[in-house]
């Protein structure tokens, strides 16, 4: 039960960081495709070290 908000956390930030990107393309905006990519690598970095931390 303790890794339900850590997974809960990663998935939110990978969907919005996705749809970040993909509205970002569509509105040709840099901006805010490139906030999108910071914030699914930061999710990613934060699921890593939170798996890692875990064991």
């Amino acid at each position: 039960m303790k890794h339900v908000l850590p997974v809960l956390i990663v998935a939110v930030g990978l969907a919005t960081g996705a749809a970040g990107i993909v509205y970002g393309e569509a509105d040709d905006s840099p901006g805010l495709q490139a906030l999108g990519v910071l914030l699914v690598l930061a999710a990613v970095v934060y699921g890593v070290r939170t798996a890692r931390r875990s064991r």
